[in-house]
Protein backbone atom coordinates (compact mmCIF):
# COMPACT_ATOMS: atom_id res chain seq x y z
CA UNK A 1 0.00 0.00 0.00
CA UNK A 2 1.11 3.56 -0.61
CA UNK A 3 0.54 6.78 1.41
CA UNK A 4 -0.55 10.14 -0.11
CA UNK A 5 -1.93 12.45 1.78
CA UNK A 6 -22.24 15.30 30.87
CA UNK A 7 -44.12 29.83 64.32
CA UNK A 8 -42.75 32.97 62.43
CA UNK A 9 -39.21 32.71 63.85
CA UNK A 10 -39.23 28.95 63.35
CA UNK A 11 -40.57 29.33 59.83
CA UNK A 12 -37.89 31.95 59.05
CA UNK A 13 -35.15 29.64 60.32
CA UNK A 14 -36.50 26.78 58.18
CA UNK A 15 -36.59 28.99 55.11
CA UNK A 16 -33.06 30.25 55.78
CA UNK A 17 -31.72 26.71 56.13
CA UNK A 18 -33.46 25.72 52.91
CA UNK A 19 -31.80 28.59 51.03
CA UNK A 20 -28.41 27.67 52.46
CA UNK A 21 -28.93 24.03 51.49
CA UNK A 22 -29.81 24.95 47.93
CA UNK A 23 -26.84 27.32 47.73
CA UNK A 24 -24.48 24.66 49.00
CA UNK A 25 -25.92 22.16 46.52
CA UNK A 26 -25.23 24.57 43.68
CA UNK A 27 -21.67 25.07 44.81
CA UNK A 28 -21.00 21.34 44.92
CA UNK A 29 -22.61 20.74 41.51
CA UNK A 30 -20.78 23.68 39.85
CA UNK A 31 -23.97 24.69 38.05
CA UNK A 32 -23.56 28.42 38.49
CA UNK A 33 -21.34 31.10 40.00
CA UNK A 34 -22.33 31.77 43.61
CA UNK A 35 -19.57 34.01 45.01
CA UNK A 36 -19.24 37.76 45.07
CA UNK A 37 -15.53 37.59 45.84
CA UNK A 38 -13.80 39.20 42.83
CA UNK A 39 -10.29 38.45 44.05
CA UNK A 40 -8.07 37.00 41.34
CA UNK A 41 -7.23 33.41 42.37
CA UNK A 42 -3.70 32.16 42.69
CA UNK A 43 -2.05 29.91 40.11
CA UNK A 44 -1.35 26.19 40.19
CA UNK A 45 2.19 25.19 41.17
CA UNK A 46 4.42 22.12 41.20
CA UNK A 47 3.12 21.11 37.75
CA UNK A 48 4.07 17.66 36.47
CA UNK A 49 3.31 15.94 33.15
CA UNK A 50 2.82 12.25 32.36
CA UNK A 51 2.66 11.87 28.57
CA UNK A 52 0.63 9.15 26.84
CA UNK A 53 -0.46 8.25 23.29
CA UNK A 54 -2.10 11.40 21.94
CA UNK A 55 -2.70 12.63 25.48
CA UNK A 56 -1.13 13.72 28.75
CA UNK A 57 -2.01 13.72 32.42
CA UNK A 58 -1.11 16.95 34.24
CA UNK A 59 -0.87 17.08 38.03
CA UNK A 60 -0.45 20.20 40.13
CA UNK A 61 -0.87 21.81 43.55
CA UNK A 62 -3.84 24.12 43.95
CA UNK A 63 -3.43 27.56 45.49
CA UNK A 64 -4.46 27.84 49.13
CA UNK A 65 -7.92 29.29 48.60
CA UNK A 66 -11.50 28.22 49.37
CA UNK A 67 -12.79 30.27 46.44
CA UNK A 68 -11.49 28.00 43.63
CA UNK A 69 -14.20 26.41 41.49
CA UNK A 70 -12.12 24.54 38.88
CA UNK A 71 -8.89 24.41 36.90
CA UNK A 72 -9.10 24.81 33.14
CA UNK A 73 -6.65 23.60 30.51
CA UNK A 74 -6.75 25.30 27.11
CA UNK A 75 -4.80 23.83 24.20
CA UNK A 76 -4.80 23.34 20.45
CA UNK A 77 -4.95 19.72 19.28
CA UNK A 78 -4.39 20.52 15.60
CA UNK A 79 -4.42 23.48 13.22
CA UNK A 80 -8.19 23.86 13.49
CA UNK A 81 -9.44 22.90 16.91
CA UNK A 82 -8.84 24.37 20.39
CA UNK A 83 -10.05 22.33 23.35
CA UNK A 84 -10.83 23.14 26.96
CA UNK A 85 -10.63 20.55 29.73
CA UNK A 86 -11.79 21.22 33.27
CA UNK A 87 -11.10 19.64 36.63
CA UNK A 88 -12.91 20.52 39.86
CA UNK A 89 -11.19 21.93 42.93
CA UNK A 90 -11.53 18.49 44.52
CA UNK A 91 -8.92 17.16 42.12
CA UNK A 92 -5.24 17.83 41.49
CA UNK A 93 -5.21 16.19 38.05
CA UNK A 94 -6.41 17.14 34.58
CA UNK A 95 -6.30 15.13 31.36
CA UNK A 96 -5.62 16.71 27.98
CA UNK A 97 -6.21 14.59 24.90
CA UNK A 98 -7.08 14.53 21.21
CA UNK A 99 -3.68 15.70 20.00
CA UNK A 100 -3.21 15.17 16.28
CA UNK A 101 0.46 14.20 16.39
CA UNK A 102 3.20 12.98 18.67
CA UNK A 103 5.01 16.27 19.30
CA UNK A 104 5.32 19.18 21.73
CA UNK A 105 2.23 21.24 22.51
CA UNK A 106 1.56 24.16 24.86
CA UNK A 107 -1.19 23.82 27.43
CA UNK A 108 -2.38 26.90 29.35
CA UNK A 109 -3.63 26.26 32.87
CA UNK A 110 -5.83 28.73 34.74
CA UNK A 111 -7.67 28.49 38.03
CA UNK A 112 -11.21 29.89 38.00
CA UNK A 113 -12.97 31.23 41.10
CA UNK A 114 -16.61 30.90 42.07
CA UNK A 115 -17.09 34.45 40.82
CA UNK A 116 -15.78 33.35 37.39
CA UNK A 117 -12.50 35.21 37.83
CA UNK A 118 -9.49 33.57 36.14
CA UNK A 119 -5.97 33.45 37.48
CA UNK A 120 -2.90 34.41 35.55
CA UNK A 121 -2.08 31.71 32.98
CA UNK A 122 0.52 29.02 33.56
CA UNK A 123 1.98 27.50 30.39
CA UNK A 124 2.96 23.85 30.40
CA UNK A 125 4.71 21.89 27.67
CA UNK A 126 3.38 18.39 26.94
CA UNK A 127 4.85 15.84 24.55
CA UNK A 128 2.16 13.24 23.79
CA UNK A 129 3.17 10.10 21.97
CA UNK A 130 1.78 8.96 18.63
CA UNK A 131 -2.04 9.11 18.88
CA UNK A 132 -3.95 5.83 18.41
CA UNK A 133 -5.49 6.77 15.05
CA UNK A 134 -2.01 7.31 13.57
CA UNK A 135 -0.59 4.23 15.31
CA UNK A 136 -3.30 2.12 13.65
CA UNK A 137 -2.60 3.37 10.12
CA UNK A 138 0.56 1.28 9.38
CA UNK A 139 -1.24 -1.85 10.61
CA UNK A 140 -3.76 -1.78 7.75
CA UNK A 141 -3.44 -4.94 5.65
CA UNK A 142 -5.58 -5.52 2.58
CA UNK A 143 -6.07 -8.46 0.25
CA UNK A 144 -8.42 -9.47 -2.53
CA UNK A 145 -11.60 -11.13 -1.32
CA UNK A 146 -14.67 -12.60 -2.96
CA UNK A 147 -16.44 -9.71 -4.63
CA UNK A 148 -14.16 -7.09 -3.15
CA UNK A 149 -11.42 -6.42 -0.63
CA UNK A 150 -10.64 -7.59 2.91
CA UNK A 151 -9.24 -5.09 5.41
CA UNK A 152 -7.61 -5.85 8.76
CA UNK A 153 -6.54 -3.20 11.30
CA UNK A 154 -4.88 -3.38 14.72
CA UNK A 155 -5.97 -0.99 17.48
CA UNK A 156 -4.22 -2.34 20.60
CA UNK A 157 -5.20 0.61 22.79
CA UNK A 158 -8.90 -0.07 21.98
CA UNK A 159 -9.40 3.61 21.23
CA UNK A 160 -12.38 4.98 19.33
CA UNK A 161 -11.27 5.18 15.71
CA UNK A 162 -12.94 5.21 12.32
CA UNK A 163 -11.60 3.46 9.22
CA UNK A 164 -12.82 5.31 6.14
CA UNK A 165 -12.72 3.60 2.74
CA UNK A 166 -12.80 5.38 -0.62
CA UNK A 167 -12.77 4.33 -4.27
CA UNK A 168 -13.50 6.05 -7.56
CA UNK A 169 -17.12 6.70 -8.40
CA UNK A 170 -17.96 5.30 -11.87
CA UNK A 171 -19.79 8.51 -12.81
CA UNK A 172 -17.70 11.32 -11.30
CA UNK A 173 -14.39 9.43 -11.64
CA UNK A 174 -13.49 10.97 -8.27
CA UNK A 175 -12.65 9.16 -5.05
CA UNK A 176 -15.76 8.96 -2.88
CA UNK A 177 -16.41 7.47 0.58
CA UNK A 178 -17.87 3.97 0.28
CA UNK A 179 -17.65 2.77 3.88
CA UNK A 180 -17.10 4.17 7.41
CA UNK A 181 -16.28 1.56 10.03
CA UNK A 182 -16.13 2.90 13.60
CA UNK A 183 -14.71 0.64 16.26
CA UNK A 184 -12.98 0.36 19.62
CA UNK A 185 -11.95 -3.25 19.11
CA UNK A 186 -8.32 -4.24 19.49
CA UNK A 187 -8.37 -5.99 16.11
CA UNK A 188 -10.76 -5.62 13.23
CA UNK A 189 -11.16 -7.60 10.01
CA UNK A 190 -13.96 -7.00 7.51
CA UNK A 191 -14.69 -7.05 3.79
CA UNK A 192 -16.22 -4.63 1.29
CA UNK A 193 -17.99 -6.39 -1.54
CA UNK A 194 -20.07 -5.86 -4.65
CA UNK A 195 -17.23 -5.20 -7.12
CA UNK A 196 -16.40 -6.71 -10.48
CA UNK A 197 -13.39 -8.97 -10.94
CA UNK A 198 -11.16 -6.26 -12.42
CA UNK A 199 -8.35 -4.25 -10.85
CA UNK A 200 -9.73 -1.54 -8.59
CA UNK A 201 -7.94 1.08 -6.48
CA UNK A 202 -9.10 1.58 -2.91
CA UNK A 203 -7.97 4.16 -0.36
CA UNK A 204 -8.15 4.09 3.43
CA UNK A 205 -7.63 6.71 6.12
CA UNK A 206 -8.26 6.72 9.85
CA UNK A 207 -9.97 9.35 11.98
CA UNK A 208 -10.79 9.77 15.66
CA UNK A 209 -13.50 11.42 17.75
CA UNK A 210 -11.62 14.74 17.73
CA UNK A 211 -11.81 14.98 13.91
CA UNK A 212 -8.15 14.24 13.38
CA UNK A 213 -7.50 12.60 10.03
CA UNK A 214 -4.54 10.52 8.91
CA UNK A 215 -2.96 10.40 5.48
CA UNK A 216 -4.60 8.06 2.98
CA UNK A 217 -3.10 4.73 2.01
CA UNK A 218 -3.91 3.33 -1.43
CA UNK A 219 -3.90 -0.18 -2.78
CA UNK A 220 -5.10 -1.94 -5.92
CA UNK A 221 -6.73 -5.37 -5.80
CA UNK A 222 -8.61 -7.62 -8.19
CA UNK A 223 -11.74 -8.95 -6.43
CA UNK A 224 -12.41 -12.68 -6.61
CA UNK A 225 -15.58 -13.74 -8.41
CA UNK A 226 -18.59 -14.65 -6.26
CA UNK A 227 -22.37 -14.74 -6.50
CA UNK A 228 -25.22 -15.62 -4.16
CA UNK A 229 -26.08 -19.29 -4.26
CA UNK A 230 -29.39 -19.99 -6.01
CA UNK A 231 -31.81 -20.89 -3.22
CA UNK A 232 -34.33 -22.28 -5.70
CA UNK A 233 -31.99 -25.26 -6.03
CA UNK A 234 -31.79 -25.92 -2.27
CA UNK A 235 -33.57 -28.94 -0.79
CA UNK A 236 -33.58 -31.04 2.39
CA UNK A 237 -31.33 -34.10 2.46
CA UNK A 238 -32.37 -36.17 5.45
CA UNK A 239 -29.74 -38.43 6.98
CA UNK A 240 -30.28 -40.94 9.80
CA UNK A 241 -28.50 -38.89 12.46
CA UNK A 242 -30.33 -35.66 11.61
CA UNK A 243 -32.44 -34.19 14.42
CA UNK A 244 -36.25 -34.18 14.13
CA UNK A 245 -38.23 -31.04 13.26
CA UNK A 246 -40.48 -29.33 15.82
CA UNK A 247 -43.45 -26.90 15.75
CA UNK A 248 -43.79 -27.32 11.94
CA UNK A 249 -40.82 -25.00 11.47
CA UNK A 250 -39.47 -26.97 8.51
CA UNK A 251 -35.92 -26.89 7.14
CA UNK A 252 -37.17 -25.38 3.85
CA UNK A 253 -37.77 -22.12 5.75
CA UNK A 254 -33.99 -21.66 5.88
CA UNK A 255 -33.93 -20.66 2.21
CA UNK A 256 -37.35 -19.07 1.63
CA UNK A 257 -36.00 -15.50 1.69
CA UNK A 258 -37.79 -14.63 4.95
CA UNK A 259 -35.45 -13.69 7.79
CA UNK A 260 -38.32 -13.56 10.29
CA UNK A 261 -40.41 -16.28 11.87
CA UNK A 262 -41.13 -19.05 11.15
CA UNK A 263 -37.75 -20.53 10.41
CA UNK A 264 -36.31 -23.92 11.19
CA UNK A 265 -36.79 -25.40 14.69
CA UNK A 266 -35.78 -28.73 16.17
CA UNK A 267 -37.87 -30.63 18.64
CA UNK A 268 -37.81 -29.02 22.07
CA UNK A 269 -36.40 -30.88 23.82
CA UNK A 270 -34.85 -33.24 21.30
CA UNK A 271 -35.94 -36.80 22.14
CA UNK A 272 -34.07 -38.98 22.59
CA UNK A 273 -31.49 -36.30 23.27
CA UNK A 274 -28.49 -36.51 20.97
CA UNK A 275 -26.15 -33.53 21.17
CA UNK A 276 -24.58 -31.82 19.26
CA UNK A 277 -27.63 -31.74 16.96
CA UNK A 278 -27.22 -31.89 13.17
CA UNK A 279 -29.32 -31.07 10.09
CA UNK A 280 -28.40 -31.64 6.43
CA UNK A 281 -29.39 -30.01 3.12
CA UNK A 282 -28.44 -29.94 -0.55
CA UNK A 283 -27.52 -26.64 -2.29
CA UNK A 284 -28.20 -28.26 -5.66
CA UNK A 285 -24.85 -27.35 -7.17
CA UNK A 286 -21.25 -27.73 -6.06
CA UNK A 287 -19.61 -24.37 -5.34
CA UNK A 288 -16.48 -22.93 -3.81
CA UNK A 289 -18.08 -21.04 -0.93
CA UNK A 290 -16.83 -17.63 0.09
CA UNK A 291 -19.13 -16.54 2.93
CA UNK A 292 -22.56 -16.89 4.48
CA UNK A 293 -25.03 -15.01 6.68
CA UNK A 294 -27.17 -16.57 9.39
CA UNK A 295 -30.33 -14.98 10.81
CA UNK A 296 -31.75 -16.07 14.16
CA UNK A 297 -35.16 -15.73 15.74
CA UNK A 298 -35.58 -12.12 16.87
CA UNK A 299 -38.64 -10.38 18.33
CA UNK A 300 -42.00 -11.75 17.27
CA UNK A 301 -45.42 -12.39 18.79
CA UNK A 302 -43.94 -14.89 21.19
CA UNK A 303 -41.44 -12.55 22.75
CA UNK A 304 -37.82 -11.46 22.77
CA UNK A 305 -35.31 -14.10 21.59
CA UNK A 306 -32.22 -11.93 21.22
CA UNK A 307 -29.11 -13.77 22.52
CA UNK A 308 -31.45 -16.24 24.17
CA UNK A 309 -33.19 -19.58 23.85
CA UNK A 310 -32.36 -21.69 20.80
CA UNK A 311 -30.15 -19.35 18.79
CA UNK A 312 -26.94 -21.29 17.99
CA UNK A 313 -24.08 -19.98 20.11
CA UNK A 314 -21.34 -22.13 18.60
CA UNK A 315 -21.66 -24.34 15.56
CA UNK A 316 -19.66 -26.16 12.90
CA UNK A 317 -20.47 -26.38 9.19
CA UNK A 318 -19.49 -29.50 7.31
CA UNK A 319 -19.60 -29.95 3.53
CA UNK A 320 -18.90 -32.37 0.72
CA UNK A 321 -19.26 -32.35 -3.04
CA UNK A 322 -20.94 -35.71 -3.62
CA UNK A 323 -22.17 -38.98 -2.14
CA UNK A 324 -23.41 -37.90 1.30
CA UNK A 325 -22.64 -40.53 3.90
CA UNK A 326 -24.25 -40.47 7.33
CA UNK A 327 -22.20 -40.47 10.50
CA UNK A 328 -22.18 -39.04 14.00
CA UNK A 329 -20.20 -35.87 13.43
CA UNK A 330 -17.07 -35.41 15.55
CA UNK A 331 -16.61 -32.40 17.83
CA UNK A 332 -14.35 -31.12 20.57
CA UNK A 333 -10.67 -31.93 21.09
CA UNK A 334 -9.38 -34.26 18.43
CA UNK A 335 -12.03 -33.33 15.86
CA UNK A 336 -10.81 -32.52 12.33
CA UNK A 337 -9.65 -28.94 11.82
CA UNK A 338 -10.82 -26.58 9.09
CA UNK A 339 -10.25 -28.23 5.70
CA UNK A 340 -9.81 -31.67 7.24
CA UNK A 341 -12.30 -34.50 6.83
CA UNK A 342 -14.31 -36.70 9.17
CA UNK A 343 -14.15 -40.49 9.05
CA UNK A 344 -16.80 -40.61 6.31
CA UNK A 345 -15.49 -37.70 4.26
CA UNK A 346 -17.29 -34.60 5.54
CA UNK A 347 -15.02 -31.53 5.28
CA UNK A 348 -14.86 -29.14 8.23
CA UNK A 349 -15.81 -25.74 6.77
CA UNK A 350 -15.27 -23.92 10.07
CA UNK A 351 -16.55 -23.50 13.61
CA UNK A 352 -18.35 -20.24 14.27
CA UNK A 353 -19.44 -18.24 17.32
CA UNK A 354 -22.42 -15.97 17.97
CA UNK A 355 -21.09 -12.38 18.38
CA UNK A 356 -21.47 -10.66 21.74
CA UNK A 357 -24.26 -8.15 22.34
CA UNK A 358 -22.84 -4.68 21.45
CA UNK A 359 -24.40 -2.99 24.49
CA UNK A 360 -23.24 -5.63 26.96
CA UNK A 361 -26.66 -5.46 28.65
CA UNK A 362 -27.82 -8.59 30.53
CA UNK A 363 -30.67 -10.60 29.01
CA UNK A 364 -33.45 -9.91 28.37
CA UNK A 365 -32.44 -6.24 28.10
CA UNK A 366 -31.28 -4.86 24.75
CA UNK A 367 -30.58 -1.54 23.05
CA UNK A 368 -31.63 -0.30 19.61
CA UNK A 369 -28.08 -1.01 18.45
CA UNK A 370 -28.40 -4.60 19.68
CA UNK A 371 -31.66 -5.08 17.80
CA UNK A 372 -30.27 -3.65 14.56
CA UNK A 373 -27.16 -5.81 14.88
CA UNK A 374 -29.26 -8.94 15.40
CA UNK A 375 -31.76 -8.22 12.61
CA UNK A 376 -28.97 -7.65 10.08
CA UNK A 377 -27.83 -11.26 10.51
CA UNK A 378 -24.32 -12.43 11.31
CA UNK A 379 -21.87 -12.91 8.45
CA UNK A 380 -18.84 -15.19 8.34
CA UNK A 381 -16.13 -15.90 5.77
CA UNK A 382 -14.94 -19.30 4.63
CA UNK A 383 -11.29 -20.13 4.19
CA UNK A 384 -10.10 -19.48 0.62
CA UNK A 385 -8.40 -22.88 0.65
CA UNK A 386 -11.56 -24.97 0.96
CA UNK A 387 -12.69 -27.14 -1.99
CA UNK A 388 -16.09 -27.07 -3.68
CA UNK A 389 -19.01 -28.49 -1.71
CA UNK A 390 -22.67 -29.17 -2.49
CA UNK A 391 -24.08 -30.79 0.65
CA UNK A 392 -24.07 -28.97 3.99
CA UNK A 393 -24.40 -30.29 7.53
CA UNK A 394 -25.14 -27.73 10.25
CA UNK A 395 -23.91 -28.99 13.63
CA UNK A 396 -25.09 -26.96 16.64
CA UNK A 397 -22.56 -27.29 19.46
CA UNK A 398 -24.23 -24.90 21.94
CA UNK A 399 -27.40 -22.85 22.02
CA UNK A 400 -27.64 -19.37 23.53
CA UNK A 401 -29.56 -20.56 26.59
CA UNK A 402 -26.95 -23.31 27.14
CA UNK A 403 -29.74 -25.87 27.64
CA UNK A 404 -28.24 -27.67 24.62
CA UNK A 405 -31.38 -29.64 23.86
CA UNK A 406 -32.80 -27.68 20.89
CA UNK A 407 -31.91 -24.95 18.39
CA UNK A 408 -33.56 -22.77 15.76
CA UNK A 409 -32.54 -20.58 12.79
CA UNK A 410 -34.66 -18.42 10.50
CA UNK A 411 -32.54 -18.05 7.32
CA UNK A 412 -29.19 -18.98 5.75
CA UNK A 413 -27.65 -17.31 2.69
CA UNK A 414 -24.45 -18.50 0.99
CA UNK A 415 -22.15 -16.85 -1.55
CA UNK A 416 -19.40 -18.35 -3.64
CA UNK A 417 -18.28 -19.45 -7.09
CA UNK A 418 -20.39 -22.23 -8.68
CA UNK A 419 -18.59 -22.14 -12.03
Amino acid sequence: MTIRNKKYSAALLTATLAVLFVACSKVEDYKEVVSGDKTRPGVVTNVKVDNGPGSAIITYDLPNSDNILYVQATYKINDRITRNSKSSYYSDTIRVDGFAKGQEYTVTLTTVSRANISSDPVEVKVNPGTPPYLAALPSIITKADFGGINISVKNPSKSDIGIIAITKDPVTKQFEIINQNYTSQAELSYSLRGYDTVDREFGFYITDRWENISDTVYTTVKPIFEQQMDKSKFSRYLLGTDVKTGFNWEIENLWNGNTGSPGYHTEQPIQPLVWPAVITFDMGKASKLSRYTIWDRAIDGSGNWLWQAGAPKTWTLWGRESNPVDETMPYGPGAPGVGQTSANGWINLGTFVLPDKPSGLPNPQYSNEDLEFWNAGFSYNFSLDLPKVRYIRFQCLENASLTNNFFNITELTFWGDPR
